[in-house]
């Protein structure tokens, strides 16, 4: 590369600090969950290792390494966590401020252009799984792990 050409775009997983940033983020967000009455049914009884597999997941889905998919069953294992949970409104947009609070806290990026890509994803994933959540949901476990960046959606959601 020569002194004139532009520094590559980092991506969404570089920008926010890697593992290190989002295990901050998911280890803060569930030591709170217990104690909110929104969230701690949805959560009750999840294992110590829940934090590090959503970190892992969001990981991959942010540009990062691609350990949910080789260790723990990909996107359709991620559909299948939330397939009869019957998810409300309430808890997606409680879990949805609730993270972004502490993405505050832990101190994720800020800039604009991060938190619209960072909150697009959140919105698209925590929409998708109250879907597939539903009581008779018709629910496809065969979806490609979601590939987020900069501004990826390219229409309307479709079933």
């Amino acid at each position: 590369m020569s002194t004139n050409d532009p520094k590559p775009v980092p991506t969404l997983y570089e920008w926010m600090g890697g593992m290190p940033a989002l295990l901050r983020l998911m280890t803060t967000f569930y030591d709170r969950v217990p104690s909110d009455p929104i969230l701690a049914p949805v959560f009750a009884g999840m294992s110590s290792e829940h934090p590090k597999h959503v970190a892992t997941f969001l990981a991959e889905v942010f540009g990062g390494p691609k350990g949910y998919s080789s260790d723990l069953g990909g996107h359709g294992n991620m559909i299948r966590r939330h397939v009869g949970r019957a998810l409300t409104e309430t808890q997606r947009s409680r879990w949805l401020q609730f993270l972004l609070q502490c993405a505050d806290e832990v101190g994720l990026p800020s800039d604009p252009e991060f938190r619209s890509a960072f909150v697009a994803y959140l919105e698209w994933g925590t929409r998708l799984a109250v879907i597939n959540s539903q009581p008779g949901a018709a629910v496809s476990e065969d979806q490609p792990m979601p590939a987020w960046g900069w501004g990826e959606v390219k229409g309307p959601y479709k079933p």
